[in-house]
């Protein structure tokens, strides 16, 4: 059986479970269930543990961007500046490609109403957002992905397709319909390059 795995923050985990049981017959989906991917070094972190347990995958989808673009009082600039925000993402697409796997980048989703919201997985942070850093981020790791010749599965469009972008009352993360929209592109992507 295919094996696939997703790394990111808890916009992924709004949708893990969705895109399990949509691949359940197809392929086996890992992922950690409780645990927030956070920003690009965690994420390293928790892919480096996931391949060495249970790699290597025939596809890894992964993205970061809300805790890295984060300004977090009292901290005056990005958690990650764009910069560093890059080379993460650069080192997880090598760990990626190391391992024999297909990287595939997720890009960060489209912000409705700017403002703040605790995140949702019990870390107490807080995260502030705004459209304007989403677009620069996403640029950013956009420009990289078609640098490193690595496919991005363009969530941001996707949502803004939805009433108020799928988003949820704290405005950040996503309603039920919205978590199905991204469940339903990655199995999409992940059937094509799979068939």
């Amino acid at each position: 059986m295919k094996k696939i795995c997703l790394i990111g923050d808890s916009i992924r985990m709004g949708y893990q479970g969705m895109v399990t049981n949509l691949l359940k017959d197809y392929s086996e989906v890992y992922y950690y269930e409780s645990d927030n991917g956070r920003f690009v070094q965690y994420e390293l972190w928790q892919l480096n543990q996931l391949i060495k347990e249970h790699g290597p995958f025939d596809i890894v989808f992964f993205n970061s961007g809300y805790w890295d673009m984060n300004i977090e009082p009292p901290m005056m600039e990005p958690f990650n500046p764009i910069p560093i925000y890059l080379e993460g993402l650069r080192r997880i697409v090598e760990m990626v490609r190391q391992s024999s796997s297909i990287p595939i980048f997720i890009n960060s989703l489209p912000i409705y109403d700017e403002g703040k919201s605790k995140d949702n997985t019990g870390t107490g942070a807080t995260i502030t957002y705004k459209n304007s850093w989403v677009l620069t981020f996403n640029s950013a790791a956009e420009d990289l992905m078609k640098a490193l010749d690595v496919e991005v599965l363009d969530l941001y469009s996707a949502c803004l397709e939805g009433d108020k972008y799928y988003k949820c009352p704290d405005m950040l993360h996503l309603t039920n319909e919205g978590y199905a929209v991204c469940a339903d592109k990655i199995v999409e992507i992940t059937k094509r390059i799979l068939k």
